[in-house]
């Protein structure tokens, strides 16, 4: 099996995504100020791009929250198939952490949305018996990279760090006690600074 990554971008102080996310909000309050890097109109140098060709690489199957997945709560009482249209740009299986049974969604462009009740654990051995050699991404939202990080998952962890104070929202680090992992690549731009981090040892 080839590694496992995680990909997130984040404020100064420590934040995935700001406060009071909701269907018309989904990163919250300021929270697009932190994906200016890669969602903005702004980006045009070298470092950007490169960070932006670590986040797109293809993975052989991703994991990912129910609250990244869309802004349902609780019971399944509407449709919903995702933010990203009819082709999302994960082209790979997708395993969704919920606490409610769903039949998976079948995508364009090879992703299909399959709905794990069993906990982190359960979705990610599914991830990893699917993607093989491919590799598997930790996709968020925070809650998740944090069951990741305390699993001892993650091989590759790149936080694209914005020059942004949200003073509240979804924390990515909150309860994580130790970081065992060591800098093994920095980019800068005016946008974020990139650091991509090994496991170390």
């Amino acid at each position: 099996m080839s590694d496992t990554t995680c990909h997130m971008s984040i404020s100064l102080d420590g934040f995935v995504a700001g406060a009071d996310q909701s269907r018309d909000d989904p990163l919250g309050k300021r929270g697009l100020e932190v994906h200016g890097w890669h969602l903005g109109e702004e980006r045009e140098n070298d470092a950007d791009a490169t960070a932006v060709s670590w986040l797109m690489r293809p993975r052989g199957a991703y994991v990912m929250g129910r609250n990244m997945f869309g802004p349902i709560r609780g019971e399944w009482d509407e449709e919903w198939d995702g933010w990203w249209g009819p082709e999302p740009p994960y082209h790979a299986p997708v395993f969704v952490l919920t606490h409610y049974a769903h039949e998976p969604i079948e995508m364009e462009g090879g992703t299909s949305f399959h709905f794990v009740t069993g906990g982190f654990d359960a979705a990610y051995a599914q991830a990893v018996e699917t993607a093989g050699d491919d590799g598997i991404d930790i996709a968020g939202g925070a809650s998740t990279v944090r069951q990741a990080l305390a699993a001892g998952v993650i091989d590759e962890l790149t936080l694209d760090v914005a020059p942004v104070l949200l003073g509240s929202g979804e924390s990515l680090f909150d309860g994580i006690e130790s970081f065992d992992f060591e800098p093994v690549e920095v980019l800068h731009s005016p946008l974020a600074t990139h650091i991509r981090y090994r496991r170390a040892g």
